[in-house]
């Protein structure tokens, strides 16, 4: 009876072994067979994710440039159009008053076709930027909001950008004759009694509201590649972003 039970023990004891180590093989058999059949749900490495973000960004930085520097590309998109300067809303309104609403139109108009002519060229500025990033904390943007890497890269980059993006956009103000649009405005209105005064830095101001611009428009793309597997057009993009996706659910 005796050798009998230590059978039946043993015996129960490697039936548990078989059954926990099947367990085992069977979930990795899983795995496996998961990452075969969908590469995307694979762990990207540190490597891959810095560079699945890069690459997404600079995607991003391309289309948006494309986008903002056909015509129209800002003077015709609310989300990015530049309006009068904000601290001369007072003279706008003077100016309207006086019946010179074409001219302010046509001022507005000058300063978005030059943020339309500075976008032809912002790609480089950006892409560069992108590729000098160094994403530490790549696996935390990447588990972060739609628009976690844009966010990052305009923190970081935001004041160097803006001091290379500036020659560009003053060249462009002076193509597209921007000061001759303003220059009559402001004589009229600085001709009024008692006004303050107006002389606004124009490349400083276009400069920043077309940066910002593109930067609204890279963010888009960035949350379009998160959202819509369609979007992710390499497989880098596809193992890394689809991670992220596996993350979330």
């Amino acid at each position: 009876m005796k050798t009998l039970t230590i059978f039946a023990i043993t015996f129960l004891f490697l039936h548990s072994a078989c059954t926990a180590q099947n367990k085992l093989l069977d979930k990795a058999k899983k795995t496996v067979k998961e990452s075969i059949l969908n590469p995307a749900s694979a762990v990207p490495s540190n490597e891959e994710i810095i560079s699945g973000l890069k690459e997404a960004l600079s995607n991003g930085a391309k289309s948006s440039s494309d986008v903002a520097s056909k015509l129209d590309g800002f003077n015709k998109n609310p989300m990015i159009f530049i309006p009068f300067p904000s601290d001369a809303q007072k003279m706008k309104k003077k100016l309207i008053d006086l019946g010179m609403q074409g001219k302010v139109t046509e001022f507005e108009t000058s300063m978005n076709r030059a943020a339309e002519e500075a976008a032809k060229d912002a790609a480089p500025i950006f892409i560069n930027a992108v590729k000098n990033m160094n994403v530490s904390d790549g696996m935390k943007i990447l588990k972060g909001s739609d628009t976690a890497a844009t966010q990052f890269l305009r923190e970081n980059t935001y004041a160097s950008l803006i001091e290379t993006f500036k020659p560009t956009v003053k060249a462009a103000i002076e193509k597209v004759g921007v000061t001759k649009y303003w220059t009559p405005l402001a004589n009229t209105y600085n001709k009024i009694p008692l006004v303050e005064k107006q002389n606004p830095d124009l490349d400083a101001y276009v400069t920043q509201l077309a940066a910002q611009g593109l930067f609204k428009l890279i963010r888009d793309e960035e949350a379009k590649i998160r959202k819509d597997p369609a979007m992710r057009m390499s497989e880098l993009l596809k193992k890394v972003f689809g991670y992220a996706d596996s993350q979330k659910k």
